[in-house]
């Protein structure tokens, strides 16, 4: 299904019909303020293991991020974080930066196999946001590669549904996605390292 989402005046009505459909074990394409990403309920494991199937990658091998609202819910799931760590995502968030994290045995629980971190988004998006708080816990992000052209990725999302009709439940039409990814920066450690620079600008 192609659901097209007015970021600029949202529809409730169809944001519930994404987050029922997430909690039903859906897996969905959806806007953020980089690129278009592939999402579903982290409370679904089949949905995890069909996002990595699409994806190609292992279940036990992949590093996918989660998509929060704001920072509230990163303590399910991080270690307790140095307050420099916290004032600069406070700082940067809402915003295109995905910050790695110490993760909690939380999350082992969740993906099944021993992960020891964890990639926070809070996309400076309106739709992305509006579904996180509608299914009130983060949900997974998995950024969509465009292998056959010259853009990194796709950024029409009816280009989008002609190549994941029949492989996902719903894909968002929101507008015109980004070409480039988020900006990553991993904070594991006691000084933080640029993983990979994107959207955002660098921060220290």
């Amino acid at each position: 299904m192609l659901l097209r989402i007015n970021p600029d005046n949202i529809d409730d009505r169809l944001i519930w019909q994404v987050v029922n459909c997430l909690k039903r074990g859906g897996v969905i394409i959806y806007p953020t303020d980089t690129v278009y990403t592939l999402g579903c309920d982290l409370t679904h494991h089949a949905a995890y293991e069909k996002v990595c199937k699409l994806k190609d990658i292992k279940p036990n091998k992949a590093n996918f991020s989660i998509v929060c609202y704001d920072l509230k819910h990163i303590s399910d799931f991080t270690t307790t974080l140095p307050t420099p760590v916290y004032k600069m995502m406070r700082k940067a968030l809402p915003g295109p930066y995905t910050f790695i994290l110490n993760g909690n045995n939380h999350l082992s629980k969740i993906f099944g196999y021993n992960k020891k971190t964890i990639g926070i988004r809070v996309p400076n998006n309106p739709i992305a946001r509006a579904i996180v708080d509608g299914i009130g816990a983060p949900i997974l992000s998995a950024s969509i590669k465009n292998e056959d052209t010259v853009l990194e990725y796709i950024t029409d999302p009816n280009e989008l549904y002609e190549v994941y009709e029949n492989l996902v439940d719903i894909v968002i039409d929101g507008g015109p996605g980004g070409n480039v990814a988020s900006t990553v920066i991993d904070y594991t450690e006691s000084q933080p390292l640029l993983v990979r620079e994107g959207a955002g600008k660098e921060l220290f």
